[in-house]
């Protein structure tokens, strides 16, 4: 594949940086210089990108492309790409081997997700903040139930190697996290690829699931919201179902812990994020009802923290629950003010001012 990624980038490097299809002529450009190259045009990724363009219009699904996709049928992407939170990726192509996965966890807990690990990449996939990719995320814009959900789980292991494995030895109680500190590449990526799917499955569960509220939940603070209600949901799955391998369940939960409390709440400083108002939100909320303590500034996991944490979603769950009677405006206001009375909202700049305690950290730790 490294001739095949060496013409992506040349064929890439003549493109505008974001690459918008406007008219037939850039259209049938760009399928003259990827059937001109010998290297790409017998790869069937490519080939299917070839039958798009010649059918393509703005608006309307990629239809080879998502199938080739979606079919495995030799873990190639090749794709035209617009994702304005994903800029550097326009013309791409990866591949990728998948990751083994609990049988019951697949069953009990189904998505599209797929967790996989990058063996080959062109230049936009090397960008950091790429960890997953969408189906909204290719020039069509379009989500199908059916469509695969990527996330690049060597990439979730070099940013919590980087990152949070740093903040549970600086900022937590030691022994907080017995399963994930230390853990070897392999349990983490374990313990990551389980957090993908549980996220992903309960994205679809819920009086409001995503994508069905998705234009309800925009809101940088709702997204927020969102993402924590799932991420919450998967740690009590972690926590509850008995029928999962117990230390792998209690590992993942460490992990899905360890990164929304502490690393999502660094990465988002100095103008936090919807992840890192998620994290100012699970912070607030935890200290606040006896989920967690400050002593000699570490941070200390309180034995009723899985109460709490059931608490806080049974709140989410009881506003999202009244779709079924209120207008979604309503509903949209309610779950605005729960994020506000946990977090800091600057009504003057009209954004979200960090937590003292993780900017102070961030600094001292230079993440």
């Amino acid at each position: 594949m490294t001739e095949v990624f060496a013409e992506v980038e040349g064929i890439r490097a003549t493109l505008p940086e974001r690459q918008f299809l406007r008219d037939e002529r850039e259209i049938k450009e760009l399928s003259r210089k990827l059937g001109a190259s010998r290297a790409l045009r017998s790869l069937p990724a490519v080939q299917a990108l070839l039958d798009d363009l010649d059918v393509f219009v703005p608006g309307n699904r990629i239809e080879a492309t998502k199938a080739h996709i979606n079919k495995q049928r030799d873990n190639v992407i090749f794709s035209l790409f617009d994702a304005s939170y994903f800029p550097r990726l326009n013309l791409d192509c990866l591949t990728y081997e998948t990751l083994p996965t609990d049988p019951y966890l697949a069953e009990r807990y189904a998505s599209n997700t797929m967790p996989v690990n990058i063996t080959g990449k062109t230049s936009g996939f090397d960008s950091r903040v790429v960890v997953a990719l969408f189906p909204e995320n290719h020039i069509d814009g379009i989500q199908q139930p059916d469509d695969l959900i990527f996330y690049f789980i060597d990439k979730f292991l070099e940013r919590h190697n980087r990152i949070t494995r740093l903040l549970i030895d600086e900022v937590m109680e030691p022994g907080s996290f017995p399963l994930i500190q230390g853990a070897s590449d392999t349990k983490v990526e374990q313990a990551s690829s389980w957090w993908v799917r549980l996220h992903e499955y309960h994205h679809r569960q819920g009086d409001m699931p995503i994508p069905d509220y998705l234009a309800a939940k925009k809101l940088k603070p709702l997204a927020g919201l969102e993402e924590l209600r799932v991420d919450v949901s998967g740690m009590l799955v972690c926590l509850n179902d008995m029928k999962l391998p117990r230390e792998e369940a209690k590992a993942a939960y460490e992990f899905i812990l360890a990164e929304r409390l502490l690393r999502y709440a660094v990465e988002g400083i100095p103008r936090p994020n919807y992840d890192a108002v998620a994290s100012q939100l699970l912070f607030n909320y935890l200290e606040g009802n006896g989920g967690i303590g400050i002593v000699n500034g570490r941070i200390q996991l309180a034995e009723r923290l899985p109460e709490v944490l059931r608490d806080f979603l049974s709140e989410i769950e009881s506003i999202e629950s009244r779709i079924h009677q209120d207008p979604v405006d309503v509903i949209k206001q309610r779950l605005l003010e729960f994020t506000n009375r946990y977090t800091d909202y600057d009504a003057e700049s009209r954004d979200y001012r960090h937590i003292p305690y993780f900017a102070e950290v961030k600094s001292r730790l230079g993440v």
